[in-house]
């Protein structure tokens, strides 16, 4: 059988208290007696499905998506002092993504900063990049559910979990799911939670490399397809996961956004077409893309792909977690 389903998000859509908690916790300048650095994990996210419903008045589209969390990490170390001000310092070991505050880290470390009323500390987050940039894997999100996760702990959980959701929520659309990890049924934006059993899967990512496609940019290719396919109902692949069936599974995946996208990247879908030849039980890009994610039928299988950065994972039960 399946593994149990990864943690239990709580309920949403969560109102804060109409008091709001800044400056209600810590006091001003007061230290702080919890470890003053932690090192946490942030897997990475693949799309079992991916269904479109429509698009938002806000700007984002409802979906329906069974998400998981796969073995492939960024590693953030978190660290706080006292200060004179509040300052948040970021870096870490990738050239392409920012360091400043318009990065998912930066904002999260802002925002749970001012939820919990922490004033005057300087927040050093180093972020040690192994998934890759604009992928659709999810791992801007993941890094923002990081520093969420890392802060509460240093200073000793202050901040409820229905309220971590919440701020997740305010992050990113997918924020919420990295926090839990797990599988989850996502609805709404993608912040609406359910746990479902994780099956137990053996996977290929495949990221072309110097190829980057934007959420925003398949979505709007999405919104301008005129033939929009239907595919086989979530439920289907819900017992297929609940009997723990990799065939029946591999089956079932979908992801609506290839649609959109592989007539204009052609060498995505060769990528697909290398994989199914190779022996994968079947293919289908991950998220916005480019990446695509290939079930394997066993994990001993290996393959080869050229101008690509391939990586071998499997399921995970959870989301964040501390390590040493």
């Amino acid at each position: 059988q399946g593994s149990s389903a990864g943690s239990s998000p709580p309920q949403l859509p969560f109102t804060f208290p109409r008091s709001g908690l800044k400056n209600s916790i810590f006091p001003k300048n007061q230290n702080f007696s919890s470890p003053s650095s932690i090192k946490v994990k942030a897997p990475a996210k693949i799309n079992i499905t991916l269904e479109v419903l429509n698009k938002r008045e806000d700007g984002y589209h409802n979906i329906e998506s069974i998400m998981q969390a796969v073995s492939l990490y960024d590693y953030l170390t978190i660290s706080v002092e006292n200060s004179e001000r509040t300052v948040i310092e970021i870096s870490g070991n990738n050239t392409l993504i920012p360091y400043d505050k318009t990065n998912l880290a930066y904002k999260s470390a802002e925002k749970y900063l001012d939820k919990a009323g922490i004033i005057n500390k300087k927040i050093n987050i180093y972020i040690e990049k192994y998934i890759p940039v604009a992928a659709g894997l999810a791992g801007g999100s993941s890094n923002a559910a990081a520093v969420l996760f890392g802060l509460n702990k240093i200073f000793n959980n202050p901040l409820k979990q229905e309220i971590l959701s919440a701020l997740a929520s305010e992050i990113g659309a997918d924020v919420n799911f990295c926090l839990y990890g797990g599988t989850q049924m996502a609805t709404s934006r993608g912040e609406i939670l359910k746990p479902i059993e994780t099956p137990h899967l053996n996977i290929i990512i495949v990221k072309p490399k110097d190829l980057f496609i934007s959420a925003k940019e398949a979505y709007d290719k999405y919104s301008k397809l005129k033939n929009k396919l239907s595919y086989q109902p979530t439920e289907f692949m819900l017992d297929a996961i609940k009997q723990n069936n990799p065939e029946a599974i591999a089956k079932l995946i979908h992801n609506v956004l290839e649609d959109a996208i592989l007539p204009d990247y052609p060498q995505i879908q060769k990528i697909k077409q290398t994989l199914i030849k190779a022996g994968c039980l079947n293919v289908i890009m991950s998220g916005s893309g480019p990446s695509v994610f290939g079930i394997l039928p066993d994990d001993r299988q290996r393959i080869d792909i050229n101008n690509c950065d391939l990586f071998y994972v499997s399921t995970l039960t959870t989301g964040i977690v501390e390590f040493n």
